[in-house]
């Protein structure tokens, strides 16, 4: 399945063909990909500052930053993951999340922490690593479209208080880059994306 070059492309059209080329990934593909990715934010400026870094559980062939968890926990850092929101719909909180901590699965099978003690604000975080299904050069991200993450940043774009927090940068395989994505008004753009 290949798309039109010259028209833009059809986000569930697209959202199919990544998430299919994901998916297809052998392991040792995988693997390596991940300790590209590990390498490159380990030495990121927006990594080595950050002292609240969000990341997330690789679910459904994500690239897995599973390596850059350990490396924020080496490093003292307060390590995140996003969580359904208890109260508001199709918004994420973030919990702090530590070694050896219980994990449950949420309603689409994803592992949260079991507690919600920790959780911070939004806006709290310096650093938010996300998962995506293809991105442009632009900083447009397309994600699995529940819309969650945008939801959840959206009201701090443009806020005067926290103009460069939190960083939101996007991890993906390197093929998860395309040309141009259409961009609606209620996309937050990311700070960069790492691939390996």
């Amino acid at each position: 399945m290949s798309l039109p070059a010259e028209a833009p492309p059809d986000p569930r059209q697209l959202r199919r063909l990544m998430r299919a080329r994901r998916r297809a990934l052998r392991s040792g593909q995988r693997k390596a990909a991940a300790a590209r990715l590990a390498l490159q934010v380990a030495r990121s400026p927006l990594f080595l500052r950050a002292r609240r870094v969000a990341l997330y559980l690789a679910a459904d062939g994500e690239i897995d930053p599973a390596a850059i968890r350990r490396i924020a926990w080496r490093l003292g850092k307060q390590v995140y993951l996003p969580v359904l929101h208890p109260r508001q719909q199709k918004r994420l909180a973030f919990v702090q999340f530590g070694r050896g901590e219980c994990l449950l699965p949420n309603r689409f099978g994803i592992g949260e922490p079991a507690a919600l003690a920790g959780r911070v604000r939004p806006w709290q975080l310096d650093l938010v690593l996300m998962p995506l299904v293809a991105y442009d050069a632009s900083g447009g991200r397309l994600g699995m479209g529940g819309g969650y993450y945008d939801r959840t940043f959206a009201p701090l774009q443009g806020d005067c208080r926290w103009p460069r927090r939190p960083a939101l940068v996007g991890l993906a395989y390197r093929f998860q880059q395309v040309a141009a994505l259409p961009q609606r008004p209620w996309d937050v753009p990311l700070r960069r994306v790492y691939a390996g």
